[in-house]
């Protein structure tokens, strides 16, 4: 009797390892912030780009893991001589995953879309050079600039810039159709998104044949949830102060990158007082980064002077034009005629960099009589009071669009700075594809915006990943916000 049950104890572990082996097919994923839908191409949310970014949708050209654009549904391209038409040549036998045909028209169609006046493109001004769009033949479509524009390339890699089936629009946020390696199957709201390998892309297949998003806001469920293996991966694992832990684990892998992530204090630039230079200067010399990338990020996280990676060549270090000076930050706010401080608001969302570094900021700002009222928010009532009402005083969010500086030269976005001399220097920018001229003007557009101290800038977001030991594939560094699905697998 004792034999047989060792029998069948042996018996049920050898199918139970098969049973793991066959499960390697998929992946879980978590996320500490839902998407608000799933359309990239009409809202600012970094949640979408996340699930849909190449795995649903694709773009002409897309970001690689180390940053790089290579080409995506556009197979090659050719640019005229002034450098303001750009002929792309499209891949052949691309299908949406609804079985329908992906051609020039498509093209057409999501660029005209994304560029129109009505549009809710939330990066609507990487459009703003083109003044057509033309269908040659239906694997050949012309783009036509006003003025030659060194970064058309980079920026049709966005996920802003996807390409869409125009049949698909009516349901696109709840069933995102594209042409990527997986295609969506369910949203479970609150919960989770499941996603199916797409068995006619017309790429390189990807191993998994299921990913599933996970949705997990809370630090502490979070490490319980990756402890007890329920996931296979965090990405932008939430509670750093966890990672020793991990890291001492075999079970586990660290990822430890970099991001695009601007984390800043924004300054809604057009409210009282904070439409007197003196009084941003002010909130800037109240904040100590090192204090907050240490208490809210445990160290980790690079101090930034403007609103630039410091990975990026043409960064220029700033950070000592706003030093941590209490005593001059209260010089400043007397100056301005408010000796005695004043109060505003604080608008977080629920990412910990924000929550966690929120009540830092509050404390440091409290130092020098600024009295900055919390006020959490979803990331729904963030969009909404912040980004679009702009009803806000100050607010922490990390940008994460790759090389976003432009935005200070739209006086109607959601910190509304309004400096014409910035907007010509953008549009210099726009203009050059020399190396050597596009940094220099990177390096004057870094210190013109830290010198109006448009926003506080706090630190550059780091990339912090942990998953099981034997998942490959991930990107260590985010150049964009997407969770790449295409090169994961389980090691053999």
């Amino acid at each position: 009797m004792a034999l047989r049950s060792l029998v069948l104890a042996a018996g049920s572990a050898i199918a139970l390892m098969a049973g793991g082996a066959w499960a390697k097919d998929s992946v879980t994923i978590a996320m500490q912030l839902e998407p608000p839908h799933l359309d990239p191409t009409s809202a600012a949310a970094q949640a979408i780009d996340s699930v849909v970014y190449s795995n649903i949708f694709e773009g002409l050209t897309r970001f690689q893991g180390d940053g790089s654009v290579v080409p995506g549904l556009a197979e090659s391209w050719e640019i005229s001589g002034d450098g303001t038409v750009y002929t792309f040549r499209l891949r052949e036998g691309v299908t949406f995953h609804d079985g329908s045909s992906f051609d020039a028209e498509d093209v057409k169609f999501s660029l005209d879309r994304a560029r129109a006046e009505d549009s809710t493109n939330a990066q609507k001004a990487l459009f703003a050079g083109i003044t057509a769009v033309d269908v040659v033949d239906p694997q050949t479509v012309r783009i036509t600039l006003d003025a030659p524009n060194g970064a058309l390339l980079f920026n049709l890699a966005w996920g802003d810039a996807v390409i869409v089936a125009p049949e698909s629009i009516g349901s696109i946020k709840t069933n995102p159709i594209g042409t990527g390696a997986y295609k969506f199957q369910n949203w479970v709201q609150g919960d989770r998104i499941a996603l199916t390998r797409n068995e006619n892309y017309w790429g390189e297949p990807p191993a998994l044949e299921k990913a599933t998003f996970k949705f997990i806001s809370d630090p502490t469920a979070a490490f319980a949830a990756l402890m007890a293996e329920d996931i296979d991966a965090f990405d932008n694992f939430p509670a750093p102060e966890n990672l020793p832990q991990f890291e001492a684990d075999p079970r586990f892998q660290v990822l430890v990158g970099s991001t695009e992530g601007e984390t800043i204090l924004a300054i809604n630039n057009k409210q009282p007082p904070f439409d007197d230079l003196r009084v941003r200067q002010a909130v800037a010399h109240a904040i100590d980064r090192q204090a907050i990338i240490d208490g809210a990020m445990f160290g980790y996280g690079t101090p930034i002077g403007s609103h630039f990676a410091p990975h990026h060549p043409a960064y220029k270090d700033l950070t000592a034009n706003s030093a941590h000076d209490p005593e001059k930050a209260r010089a400043l706010l007397a100056e301005a005629g408010l000796p005695d401080g004043f109060e505003t608001t604080l608008h977080l969302p629920p990412p910990s960099y924000a929550r966690r570094g929120g009540e830092i900021v509050a404390a440091q700002l409290a130092a020098v009589g600024i009295k900055a009222e919390i006020i959490n928010v979803e990331w729904a009532q963030w969009l909404e009071t912040v980004f679009r009402g702009k009803t806000f005083g100050l607010s922490i969010v990390s940008h994460t669009e790759p090389m976003d500086i432009g935005i200070y030269a739209r006086p109607d976005y959601y910190f509304q700075y309004d400096n014409p001399a910035f907007q010509a220097l953008m549009t210099r920018l726009e203009a050059s594809s020399d190396p050597a001229s596009r940094t220099t003007l990177l390096q004057e557009a870094q210190a013109m915006i830290a010198a109006d101290y448009v926003n506080g800038y706090l630190f550059q977001l780091a990339k912090l990943g942990v998953a099981k030991a034997g998942l490959e594939g991930l990107w260590e560094n985010a150049p964009t916000a997407a969770i790449d699905l295409s090169a994961l697998r389980w090691a053999e």
